[in-house]
């Protein structure tokens, strides 16, 4: 198979979807790849590298889409690109069709296959792809969150540790999966006094056995969130139902409950947020305020360590990039029921509940 890596045009993604490991690995099996000329470079892998392994190295991200029959990416493509996905190619990548019409409506009109990442799920629910990004990104929250305390960032000017008789900042982290459990234990870690919420109680008791004495675990509900706001500085919405559109947990209304120079930072904006007054943002502008509260969106918070996250990345994705390459779309979902549940929009079609339901399209499941 022929296999694309075009270089990312997303505003600051360094990323890059494959390492040159990756290409190596994909080399080893018998494919041709070809690697857009400098799209390793952000995240620290020079072209040479990847010609080392035996990639072939494009000039323009059009000549890479032209040849290849499978894209290998990072992030969805945007409106640039969407001429250039052409119908029956394999674009594999994160989409997050559910916060983005646009999107939607051009891979349905590229008569492209779309498999995403972040709805790959295997049988016991764990989402593999999603998994290694959640873990940069909910680090990356609690990091962030620290940093737009500062009074010169826009906060309310508290050291998210304190110091011996000053208490440290506190933070609230809506849901207990991959990304709040890494906001949880990095914000600790840094001395803050942490509460985690989530609606499972097997998963808040293995919360509260597992992560440090400083994070509380709390059931979540509106009445607990609204008790908890008055006195927090950091809230870190990190909830996700696969591939649908994330609930506001906190609304305009309740922005008022607030101190002001509280930081939200919405780890969910890339199914739509899960604060009624987000949106994305980009790391050349990552914050704006809303009544008083300081919101970062930032859609690509892995992006800023391109390294960690693209070797993290490649580390996940790429024995389901071998299978796919190796037996094609169709054989390779028909025997892995978990690539199966990436595909999103295949041939013009919405093959993914969720996306349908996001924007009321018709639902119609590739038969196999």
């Amino acid at each position: 198979m022929k296999i694309g890596v075009p270089k990312e045009i997303k505003n600051n993604e360094n990323r890059v979807g494959m390492t040159p490991a990756g290409v190596a690995e994909l080399i080893k099996h018998g494919h041709e790849v070809y690697v857009q000329h400098t799209a390793g470079e952000g995240s620290g892998f020079a072209d040479a590298e990847y010609e080392a392994v035996g990639a072939k190295m494009l000039p323009d991200i059009a000549d890479v889409y032209a040849i290849a029959e499978m894209i290998i990416k990072v992030k969805e493509p945007i409106a640039l690109e969407y001429p250039l996905v052409r119908k029956g190619q394999l674009v594999f990548t994160y989409f997050h069709f559910a916060s983005d019409y646009e999107l939607t409506e051009a891979m349905l009109k590229s008569g492209a296959v779309c498999l995403a990442y972040e709805t790959v799920q295997t049988p016991d629910r764990r989402l593999p792809l999603l998994i290694p990004m959640s873990e940069v990104a909910g680090r990356m929250a609690a990091i962030n969150g620290a940093y737009y305390l500062q009074k010169t960032k826009g906060g309310a000017g508290k050291l998210i540790g304190g110091v011996p008789g000053v208490k440290p900042a506190r933070f609230l982290v809506l849901g207990g999966g991959i990304v709040g459990e890494a906001a949880a234990r990095y914000a600790a870690g840094m001395g803050a006094d942490v509460t985690i919420t989530d609606i499972s109680l097997p998963r808040l008791r293995q919360l509260d056995i597992e992560t440090p004495a400083n994070v509380h675990t709390l059931y979540s509900s509106e009445h607990n969130i609204r008790e908890q706001l008055p006195t927090v500085d950091v809230v870190v919405g990190s909830v996700l139902i696969p591939g649908a559109k994330t609930p506001f947990l906190i609304t305009r209304e309740m922005l008022k409950l607030m101190k002001p120079g509280t930081v939200l930072v919405d780890v969910a904006i890339d199914q739509g947020g899960c604060f009624e007054t987000s949106h994305p943002t980009t790391h050349s502008e990552p914050t704006y305020e809303v009544d008083g509260i300081l919101h970062y969106a930032v859609a690509n918070i892995p992006g800023a360590v391109p390294n960690t996250s693209t070797m993290a990345l490649t580390n996940a994705t790429l024995r389901y990039a071998l299978a796919l390459a190796d037996k094609g779309w169709r054989k390779a979902c028909k025997d892995d029921e978990a690539l199966y549940k990436g595909l999103n929009v295949v041939e013009g079609k919405v093959t993914f509940k969720g996306v349908a339901d996001a924007w009321n399209l018709p639902f119609e499941p590739v038969e196999l």
